[in-house]
């Protein structure tokens, strides 16, 4: 599975939030408008490279996805703290620490999520 374009994932975004749909329905979902014929021709490309299917209703296709969002962050996830942290999750949340983007509060959540088994 290979990483996505960012209007390609927000593509899959608004494919994984309604189950499935048309052009029409996964382009009143996207959070940043994009034109009707390039989200279609995102669309088109998904479909190619295997995230989606498409099924003719009269004249209308209807898509939904074939790659789950949770099958995709693992993916994307893995590959993403294998490149930027060393393959290391501690570094990764390090990082973000330091970054000020992870607060006490929010640390001390995580770790009675990892105790809980969650």
């Amino acid at each position: 599975m290979e990483k996505l374009s960012s209007s390609e994932e927000q593509a899959m975004q608004a494919v994984w939030q309604a189950g499935e749909g048309t052009i029409k329905v996964f382009l009143e979902l996207l959070e940043t408008p994009m034109p009707y014929t390039t989200l279609a021709s995102t669309i088109k490309n998904l479909e190619k490279k295997g995230f989606i299917q498409s099924k003719l209703a009269g004249n209308t296709y209807i898509y939904k996805a074939l790659v789950t969002e949770e099958a995709y962050k693992q993916k994307f996830m893995s590959g993403f703290v294998k490149n930027y942290f060393s393959n290391s999750y501690k570094e990764m949340v390090n990082f973000f620490i330091k970054q000020k983007k992870l607060t006490p509060k929010e640390l001390k959540e995580i770790i009675q999520m990892i105790e809980k088994g969650n």
